[in-house]
């Protein structure tokens, strides 16, 4: 069974518009579609960098610093939160309309919302409206990016050779490092400044209109996904999210369960560390942040290789040899972050983030735009990403903090927690079908192997 029918035969003029061959990767492609990952990743590490580091004093002020956190956190929490409605509807109109259109919103949405928040007045200036604003601004952000990440793999992956796709889907994964890694050097140098004052946090946020400019630019050039343009001589869906969660139950929930527990493992990590080696092992911020640009380098360069692996040995042996190593690091992480040693700390970070989160951020790319037909790819991969990414991935900073507090700063419940969310991908990955050489021009599903239907 297919979800559409192909021509019987080939040769003629209307079979040749119908089905235009798909063509290599074109540089002009990957940079705009890794500009938006850069750009969505850019924007969300700021705004985690300043959620662990400066937001609690900025706009939620408390005699307690544990409350002060825990606010901050909660507005991180809230763009996740969103990101599923932003997705939804982006990608309706992605898989309506085009891929296209979607990645200029997208970015432009991220960006300036970003920008504003860098001119954003403080509590002391205007009381209970500044962590008001924050956290609309915070939403407009979420709503964009529920789209961003997604639009730029299935463009990308749309555009790729099958026997490469797994390199070509990871670029924008490394992208997304490679955001983290602007961000946090950019955050870094600025608070590095002398007698810089409440005014070094903003910098890094208004820096992100350059990433706007850039990413209109190259979008703007780029074409439209040779695979949609033949989806839409066949007709496309007037209600993708609704036909996929018809179609294709078991693609979601594999997908789903995939992305909910690694994106907390990936945020506690990201996020959290860094609260928790200043706060509590008496680490400078300036050399937490290195730490953390750290684990970033090692995830550029090694992300692309894990494509590679990818398009070799497969997705799931990838997938799975990643948690299993992210699960076994779970206490030794801590055990090295709680020394306060520097050196330790970047090692922590460039294992943890670099090598096990990395490489599971290498692969999910192609895995997920393997899992569903052209007709509701964007859809389908925005129902089961970002609708867990919200129950996951942003409220896992407060979750870890509540979790160290509950147990008198012991961190323990901690590594049960990462160690836990690996135990759920693994069981996830072990059930998926291998993707590896399914035809993304019709794929089907059936709950236990991926085939190419002609």
């Amino acid at each position: 069974m297919s979800d559409s029918v192909f021509p019987p035969a080939a040769g003629t003029s209307a079979d040749a518009a119908a089905h235009p061959p798909v063509p290599a990767v074109s540089g002009r492609v990957t940079r705009a579609a890794v500009i938006g990952s850069v750009i969505e990743y850019y924007d969300f590490v700021l705004f985690g960098l300043a959620a662990a580091l400066v937001f609690d004093d900025e706009f939620f002020p408390s005699d307690s610093p544990l409350a002060g956190s825990l606010g901050a956190f909660a507005a991180f929490a809230v763009g996740f939160l969103v990101r599923p409605l932003g997705g939804m509807v982006f990608g309706h109109i992605g898989d309506r309309a085009g891929r296209r259109p979607v990645l200029l919103a997208t970015v432009l949405l991220m960006g300036l919302s970003t920008a504003a928040i860098g001119l954003l007045p403080t509590y002391d200036q205007v009381g209970v409206l500044a962590p008001v604003l924050l956290v609309v601004l915070r939403i407009v952000q979420g709503f964009g990016a529920g789209a961003e990440y997604v639009g730029a793999l299935v463009l990308v992956a749309e555009s790729s050779e099958p026997r490469r796709r797994g390199f070509w889907a990871s670029l924008p994964a490394a992208g997304v490092s490679l955001g983290l890694l602007l961000g946090t050097l950019v955050f870094t140098a600025v608070s590095a400044l002398p007698d810089a004052g409440s005014w070094a946090w903003r910098a890094p946020f208004l820096l992100g209109l350059v990433g706007v400019a850039a990413g209109l630019y190259l979008r703007a050039r780029v074409p439209e996904s040779v695979l949609f343009e033949r989806e839409r001589l066949r007709g496309v869906a007037r209600m993708p999210s609704a036909e996929v969660v018809r179609r294709r139950p078991r693609a979601l929930l594999t997908a789903a369960a995939i992305a909910a527990p690694f994106g907390a493992a990936s945020y506690v990590i990201n996020v959290f560390v860094l609260s928790y080696v200043t706060h509590s092992a008496g680490l400078s911020t300036t050399a937490a942040l290195i730490a953390n640009i750290a684990g970033n380098v090692v995830s550029i360069v090694l992300t692309p290789l894990f494509g590679l692996l990818s398009d070799r040995i497969g997705r799931r042996p990838v997938f799975l040899g990643c948690a299993v190593f992210l699960a076994a690091f779970a206490f030794p992480m801590f055990w090295l972050l709680d020394t306060g040693d520097p050196v330790l700390v970047a090692v922590v970070c460039a294992l943890g983030y670099g090598v096990g989160i990395g490489g599971m951020w290498a692969v999910q790319g192609a895995l997920y735009t393997e899992l569903f037909p052209t007709r509701y790819r964007y859809s389908g991969i925005i129902v089961a990403r970002e609708w867990s990414a919200a129950l996951g991935s942003g409220p896992a900073p407060f979750v870890a903090t509540a979790l160290a507090a509950w147990a008198g700063g012991a961190t323990w419940p901690i590594s049960v927690l990462l160690v836990g969310c690996m135990a759920v991908v693994i069981a996830a990955v072990a059930r998926a079908p291998e993707t590896r050489d399914a035809d993304l021009t019709d794929v089907v599903f059936d709950g236990s192997r991926a085939v190419a239907v002609i």
